[in-house]
């Protein structure tokens, strides 16, 4: 049988929260355009809630016009694009794709890129899940995954982003010696990503101790998020490079 087409849930968790600006709305309205990841076609989420590669891939390096960045980064899940405002600034030769379906997320990181006025950033405002399916293969240079929703009840756990599936399909989309970057400050999840990611056959943990983990990259910018979610916790910060 072929698969079903039919419309299913890919995305949990909130997408708008407080009512916006108007400020807010109107960069939603005339810079998101301009800067929005659209896919070619709308992937098939399968019955048992993958989602099918495209056969029409996008053209990564297009979507940055005169541009022509040698490497592209993802960062999925940018909350108000803090961390990806900050690496697009200091790395300009570099494109750029965030993904975030929270739309008041969206339209922070859209007011810091116009102050800013970042050029290498493009948004993708939807499940991430479907942006990987329509991206050709070997075409990243470096992931982001930064504190995702855990999902800590048992039940939810095939909620989590870092997952077999998603693992699998970053492994098809990043180049040899990519990198692949993931933050939790939850103890549950950290054991799942060092199980589930660390120990995947196609990447290799960086780690050689301790202090690999428990201490922040110096390119490895801090956020509000984490300043006022994470006060005593200690966060892991996980690198891993695809083999």
């Amino acid at each position: 049988m072929g698969s079903d087409t039919s419309p299913r849930r890919t995305l949990y968790g909130r997408r708008q929260g407080k009512k916006l600006r108007l400020g807010q709305q109107a960069r939603l309205g005339g810079l998101l355009p301009a800067l929005r990841v659209v896919l070619p076609l709308r992937p098939v989420v399968r019955a048992d809630g993958t989602i099918a590669p495209l056969a029409q891939k996008l053209d990564v390096v297009g979507l940055f016009g005169p541009l022509q960045p040698k490497r592209i980064w993802l960062e999925v899940g940018f909350g108000a694009g803090e961390h990806l405002v900050w690496q697009a600034a200091a790395n300009p030769d570099v494109g750029l794709i965030g993904c975030e379906p929270f739309v008041n997320g969206v339209a922070r990181c859209l007011a810091a890129i116009e102050q800013q006025a970042i050029g290498n950033v493009r948004i993708f405002d939807d499940d991430a899940r479907l942006l990987l399916a329509a991206l050709p293969a070997a075409c990243l240079d470096r992931v982001f995954i930064l504190f995702p929703d855990p999902w800590p009840k048992t039940r939810h756990h095939k909620r989590r982003l870092v997952a077999r599936s998603t693992l699998d399909r970053l492994a098809v989309l990043m180049r040899p010696g990519a990198e692949l970057r993931l933050a939790t400050d939850d103890p549950g999840y950290l054991a799942w990503m060092v199980e589930h990611a660390c120990l995947h056959r196609q990447f290799e943990w960086l780690a050689e101790g301790p202090r690999d983990w428990r201490q922040r990259p110096a390119d490895w910018p801090p956020t509000r998020y984490e300043a006022k979610m994470l006060a005593g916790h200690r966060p892991a910060f996980l690198r891993l490079r695809r083999r």
